[in-house]
Formats: structure tokens, C-alpha cells, sequence
């Protein structure tokens, strides 16, 4: 089954088990890609926010993302793929749920979700990164 916006064709083949929260085949068609590094739990300070605490740390992600994406005018809705890094994989319910308040549930991105036994600084514990498409 697909679904189609304006850049891109969301696909989740019948053959494949059906996807929570994430789309297995998005086929871009127009638009120039956005490569968003990794976001981890820092404020604009550089201080570590939420250590201990996966769903803070992932609210400050989303928020990194979501300033990184309004930097070239774009939104959560222009996310094609996103990669989560977790160091304790079985917090990713936690991340679903956090993830669906900034997304639109109708046609969301590919992802790939990988446990990770660390990241940049020992207190973090989820690390993002996306791909976006341009307008052309």
C-alpha cells in the first residue's frame, strides 16, 4: 500500500509485516536532500539534559531536530528516514511514544533503530539523525 505527498511515495508492501510508527519504503520523488547529523541530548549550552532519563533526552532530540529542520525551512513533515542510536534498546517504546508527538502519523518516515553500547559522552543515551527533502 502507498501513500503519496507531494516529494515522496510512502510504500509498506503486504508482503512485509506491517510497520508501527515507521514506513519500510519511501521513494523520493522530487526535492534535494537534508543530511541532519546525529542530534543528542545537549541544550544550546552544550550541557546534558535528562541524564538518566531516556524520554528528556529524546524531547531534547526532537527539539534539536525540529531547530536544525527550521534552519532551512522545513518541518517534521519533510523527514524521510531517521536512524535512532539507543544505548539500552529496550527504550524505544519510550521513544515511539515521544517521536508521535512531533511527527505526523499518516506517512511516517523510514527508520532504523540500533543498540549502541555507548555515544559522544558517557550520559547520553539516544543519538538521531535524518534525512529531509528540500522543495525543489
Amino acid at each position: 500500500m502507498a501513500n503519496e505527498n507531494q516529494q515522496a511515495k510512502f510504500i509498506n508492501p503486504p508482503e512485509i509485516s506491517a510497520p508501527r510508527g515507521y514506513t519500510h519504503v519511501v521513494e523520493v520523488l522530487s526535492g534535494r536532500p537534508v543530511y541532519i547529523s546525529g542530534q543528542i541530548a545537549l541544550d544550546q549550552s552544550g550541557n546534558v539534559v535528562g541524564k538518566g532519563d531516556i524520554r528528556a533526552q529524546t524531547v531534547q532530540v526532537f527539539e534539536n531536530l525540529k531547530n536544525a529542520l527550521a534552519s532551512v525551512g522545513l518541518g517534521f513533515e519533510n523527514i524521510v528516514k531517521f536512524t535512532y542510536y539507543l544505548t539500552d534498546i529496550t527504550s524505544l517504546p519510550t521513544v515511539r511514544e515521544v517521536r508521535s508527538s512531533y511527527l505526523n502519523g499518516t506517512n511516517p518516515p523510514a527508520s532504523t533503530a540500533v543498540g549502541v553500547t555507548g555515544l559522544f559522552l558517557p550520559d547520553l543515551m539516544i543519538e538521531i539523525e535524518a534525512v529531509a527533502l528540500l522543495p525543489e
